[in-house]
Order: C-alpha cells, then sequence, then structure tokens
C-alpha cells in the first residue's frame, strides 16, 4: 500500500460545518455491533454511480459493509481535518492535496478524472455548438458556482478569458448552482438549454442530454481520488479496500464516463 509521507506539525482542525454534518452522519451510519466489519465512505456528490458500484463490488467480495454519506467534498473536508469522520473519501482534486496538508491521508488511489463538458438537450434544439454559443441573448444556461465548486471557477476562469462572461451570466440568471446533479435534472425537466457540467454527471444523465464535443480548453487537469484516511479504527479493512480500489477503481470510473 502506498503511504502517504506525513508532515510534522499538523494543522489545526476546523469546525466549520462541523454540527450540520454531524446530524446526517447520525441518520447514515450505523454503530458497530459486536464483530460488525464496517467502513464509512464520504462520497462526493458527484461521484455516486461509480462509488456505489465500487462499494458493492467490494462488499460481495469480502463481505465487508460500506456505509456511505454523499456531500460536497467541500462539506466534508472540516470532518477530516479533524478526523471525526470516515475511512475513505472520495473526491478530487485539489481534495488530496487538503487532506494530506491535514495528515489526514494514510493512502490514495487515482481512479480517473473529471472534465468539464457542454451539455444541451437531446436533439440539441438550440444548435449549441461551442461555450462562445452560451452568450446568445435568450438562451437559459445553468452552470456550479464558484464560491463551492471546482468546474465553477474553471468555467468562470474560461468565460472570463474568452470575454463573454457577463453575457453568458446574463443567460443565467439565479441558476447557480451548488453540485453538479442539479445541472442533470435541470437538462433533463427542460428547464435550461444547456449548462457545462463534470463528464461522469453527464453519464449519469446520459438518457436526457447530449454533450456537444468541444476542445478542451481550460487550464486545469482534475483527477478523481479514493483517499484513506489515516484516522481510521478500521485500519486492516482500509488496507483491503485500498487494494480493491487500485485493482477495480480505474476500470469502474472509466465506465461511468470519468474520463477527459
Amino acid at each position: 500500500m502506498k503511504v502517504i509521507e506525513k508532515k510534522r506539525g499538523g494543522s489545526n482542525g476546523q469546525m466549520l460545518l462541523f454540527l450540520a454534518l454531524s446530524l446526517a452522519f447520525l441518520g447514515g451510519c450505523k454503530e458497530k455491533g459486536a464483530g460488525r466489519q464496517e467502513l464509512v465512505v464520504l462520497c462526493g456528490s458527484s461521484f455516486v454511480n461509480p462509488t456505489e458500484q465500487l462499494c458493492s463490488e467490494f462488499k460481495a467480495e469480502t463481505g465487508i459493509e460500506i456505509v456511505k454519506t454523499v456531500a460536497g467534498s467541500e462539506d466534508f473536508l472540516p470532518l477530516v481535518k479533524i478526523g471525526s469522520k470516515g475511512d475513505i473519501l472520495v473526491t478530487h482534486d485539489p481534495y488530496l492535496d487538503y487532506v494530506s496538508d491535514a495528515n489526514a491521508a494514510a493512502d490514495s488511489v487515482e481512479v480517473g478524472s473529471l472534465a468539464p463538458v457542454l451539455a444541451v438537450q437531446r436533439g440539441n434544439p438550440k444548435g449549441i455548438k461551442s461555450v462562445e454559443d452560451l452568450a446568445r441573448p435568450g438562451l437559459k444556461v445553468a452552470l456550479t458556482d464558484p464560491e463551492y465548486a471546482t468546474c465553477g471557477k474553471m468555467v468562470f476562469a474560461l468565460l472570463e478569458s474568452k470575454g463573454i462572461k457577463d453575457a453568458v451570466m446574463a443567460n443565467v440568471g439565479n441558476r447557480l448552482t451548488k453540485n453538479h446533479p442539479a445541472l442533470g435534472t435541470f437538462l433533463k425537466t427542460q428547464a435550461v438549454d444547456a449548462v457545462i457540467i463534470w463528464n461522469g454527471v453527464a453519464h449519469t444523465f446520459a438518457d436526457d442530454l447530449e454533450v456537444v464535443q468541444t476542445p478542451y480548453e481550460y487550464e486545469e487537469e482534475i483527477r478523481v481520488h479514493v483517499i484513506g484516511l489515516d484516522y481510521t479504527k478500521q485500519r486492516e479493512l482500509l488496507v483491503r479496500f485500498m487494494e480493491f480500489a487500485r485493482a477495480r477503481g480505474p476500470e469502474i470510473f472509466k465506465a461511468h464516463g470519468y474520463i477527459k
């Protein structure tokens, strides 16, 4: 097992969002009974389907129970920094760095890549062919909020570099979302004409949207990671899970569209 070297003098934990997420954990996590083998997986909201498959296959092979809690990576980070919850975190860049800086990463596996993709309603009724087309007056567009979402930051930087941010934002209005599944739902319900969404989430909504093939114009390349958390009390089980993630994770995430 690859072990990330720890730094001396770990940073102080942040208590932000602790109470709110703790309530979610009380509903989603079970106490370990006598002899019960169980791991808690903190799953970023953009990775639900491949994580579900990974955990199901692991349980089928090992008999080890998996309890999953889904939230934004930014919501999990304060809990991880103080070693409060979870054995495994499924997330993306730059959160591996944040977890490592907090001395909370025991192991990590890169399982896929995230890429922002331009997606439209099935059949592309508005004839959208490029990111520049999102600035056309009258279109209904939805994006992720850069305050919360890595993709949102990347998209806003691209729009600014093209000089079309203000025009696109006029078409977005109040449709800035915190997570990508909401963008897929917007297209599924035909509430918008176009979104820029993570590739894997677009794959989840494949029956309800169409991806417009465009060049990759973003400065960053974002990787998806399964991180074993160093404060786990189930270290032997964690080692087994990470070995399984190393063997099966990349293939599973590729099948779910997490490729550049």
